[in-house]
């Protein structure tokens, strides 16, 4: 396995290497998840590019950069054992030029959800994201469907953008418990990651709702937001149903939507979806 820290070196690899490469962008501190888009990436490209970046980009002022877990030589080794071709890890300072003034935003699909929890955050996202494109060229790139606003946002930009490679949306990794793997999961406390498990229960309930008839959004938001809220999250910072083609909010789901979640269990913030179509 190649691992390049230097933007310039990578290049000079990906100059010299013809077949198709499949890819996927994360910020380390990786678990079972990530490993499943990698396999997903092995199993239909002759090469699997990862690339490990902790944007600042899409971090507020109040947000945990300076603090996000950076375990290099443990992710490294689980890419070697996934069996990646090779590792992308630059610097923020080799990433971004002193002077970068070039930013990407899809307009409009980040009013709600995290965006409006998280201003600029989806320009830092589509910006790095772009920028991982044009240096990588991969054929296909793999994104989770945890993160469902942030992949349907990409997959604007790409389309918009007409950017030559496939975006595969990935089913959602879940601990036993039901809990959606995340790199943030490392934070919680054992009472507050068995307590967080209600995110999914809450999910679950709303949707066989939905399988058995029920079309209100505001019915379908309760059932979910009655289960977690019986979890003593911290804080429930939005359950929302909202369309999957414009991520706008839906009085009724009569075509494909999302029913999303953010809540924190102590300072850790947790999202999770599920598809309702």
């Amino acid at each position: 396995m190649e691992v390049f820290h230097s933007l310039a070196d990578f290049k000079r690899w990906r100059r010299g290497f013809a077949p198709d490469i499949g890819f996927v962008a994360t910020m380390g501190a990786l678990h079972a998840g990530h490993v499943h888009l990698m396999e997903e990436s092995r199993g239909r490209n002759a090469a699997t590019v990862v690339s490990i970046f902790v944007n600042p980009l899409q971090f507020g002022p109040q947000e945990d950069f300076t603090l996000y877990p950076r375990p290099i030589e443990k992710d490294l080794e689980v890419c070697r054992n996934a069996g990646v071709t090779a590792v992308f890890a630059p610097t923020a300072e080799s990433f971004y030029a002193p002077d970068h003034r070039a930013y990407c935003e899809v307009e409009g699909l980040g009013r709600y959800l995290c965006g409006a929890a998280r201003p600029g955050h989806f320009r830092g996202v589509c910006t790095v994201v772009l920028k991982l494109f044009h240096i990588v060229r991969p054929a296909r790139a793999y994104f989770g469907k945890k993160d469902i606003q942030q992949a349907l946002i990409l997959k604007k930009m790409v389309a918009d953008f007409d950017v030559d490679l496939e975006m595969e949306l990935v089913e959602t990794m879940r601990e036993p418990s039901g809990l959606a793997m995340s790199s943030r999961n490392a934070y919680l406390t054992e009472d507050e990651r068995s307590r967080a498990a209600a995110i999914f229960r809450g999910l679950t309930l709303a949707r066989e709702a939905f399988q058995q008839g029920e079309q209100g959004s505001e019915a379908l938001m309760e059932i979910a937001r009655r289960e977690i809220e019986a979890s003593h999250p911290t804080s429930l910072q939005y359950v929302e149903i909202v369309s999957q083609a414009l991520l706008e909010p839906v009085k009724r789901v009569d075509g494909p939507a999302v029913l999303a979640v953010a809540a924190f269990y102590g300072t850790t913030r947790l999202i999770d979806n599920v598809l309702l179509e």
